[in-house]
């Protein structure tokens, strides 16, 4: 991992600008402090050396171990999904590269984040660490379960597919609170269930493509 963006100033900022205004607010993104954050988020600090030319282009890109890092656009889109809020409590189930970690703790928001793959989590804790966050709190295990002692959220965010959603997420919801999720096999949807005293709800983002909610057999 680079983590040289002390030395370097901050030579990425004209990427991100652009990121933000061809990738992000074309598309349909509004809320501001997402687009504050996706501005202020070094996103080539998360990614292996040898991708960080790549780091704001419009695509996922590898990080080792089977994962990726987000697409921008997609993690912008997860993030408004949430509504996010200064002391809002947000799960996020799978750290990954930690940069979708960062951008919902630059929103303001107390992020609880799970990763089960433990050299993952590792490498994004440093990152994140060293880039000065106070409000994440981290946990190596099966997001699959949630954090059910931390319970209950006003947002839950999955970084990863499951094949289902899982039930012990949707418990761990607060009344008004919100699941981004993406679901399914070959065929995966993003999708936004919400908790509301009359019940659940279900709607249909968009249609996705994220790597499997890893297995526990394969957290090391």
């Amino acid at each position: 991992m680079n983590l040289s963006g002390s030395q370097e100033n901050d030579k990425y900022a004209e990427r991100r600008w652009e990121m933000v205004e061809n990738q992000l607010i074309s598309r349909g993104i509004q809320n501001r402090r997402v687009i504050d954050a996706m501005l202020k988020v070094k996103r080539h600090l998360f990614l292996p050396e040898n991708y960080i030319d790549s780091a704001y282009a419009d695509k996922p890109i590898p990080i080792g171990k089977e994962q990726t890092i987000s697409q921008p656009y997609m993690v912008a889109l997860m993030t408004e999904l949430l509504n996010p809020e200064p002391g809002k409590k947000i799960l996020e189930i799978g750290t990954g590269s930690g940069y979708q970690t960062a951008v919902l703790a630059e929103t303001g928001c107390e992020v609880y984040t799970i990763e089960i793959i433990e050299y993952l989590a590792t490498q994004s804790r440093k990152i994140l660490d060293e880039s000065g966050y106070s409000n994440i709190k981290f946990r190596i295990g099966d997001g699959y379960e949630g954090w059910e002692e931390h319970a209950p959220f006003q947002g839950i965010i999955v970084t990863a597919a499951p094949a289902q959603i899982p039930e012990k997420l949707v418990d761990q919801l607060s009344t008004d609170g919100r699941l981004v999720i993406p679901v399914g096999d070959a065929n995966q949807e993003l999708l936004l269930i919400e908790k509301t005293v009359e019940g659940i709800t279900k709607k249909r983002i968009t249609s996705v493509r994220f790597v499997p909610m890893t297995e526990q057999s394969k957290r090391s």
